[in-house]
């Protein structure tokens, strides 16, 4: 279980930090920074800086690795991150899109929790 587990960080380290690399090639004054909490199962991707005369901070992506499941708490794209995960290699029954209302989870084949 643990190795399985290790492959889930993995590809989600991957996966943010390849966001982070497109998102900050942008140049549109905001700086998107990958924040890693091992120990506690977290995983995210924030963009912060100023646009204009405006200054914005906010979590673009937030997983969460509990349960043995990746949790999908945050999504502020019009990706579909959770079938990225799926593609490279997290089965869909080991997600949990805790973004999700708790009663429709399951709806789209994914873990309930």
């Amino acid at each position: 279980m643990a190795t399985r587990l290790r492959k889930y960080e993995k590809i989600l380290i991957e996966t943010l930090r390849d966001y982070a690399e497109m998102f900050n090639n942008q140049r549109d004054g905001l700086s998107a920074v990958v924040i890693i909490d091992k120990d506690g199962g977290h995983y995210q991707l924030l963009n912060s800086g100023w646009r204009g005369d405006e200054y914005q901070f906010y979590v673009i992506f937030h997983f969460d690795i509990k349960n043995s499941k990746v949790w999908v708490q945050e999504n502020r794209t019009d990706v579909l991150i959770a079938q990225e995960l799926v593609e490279k290699g997290i089965p869909k029954s080991d997600i949990v899109l805790g973004l999700q209302f708790p009663e429709l989870r399951g709806e789209m084949g994914y873990a309930v929790a």
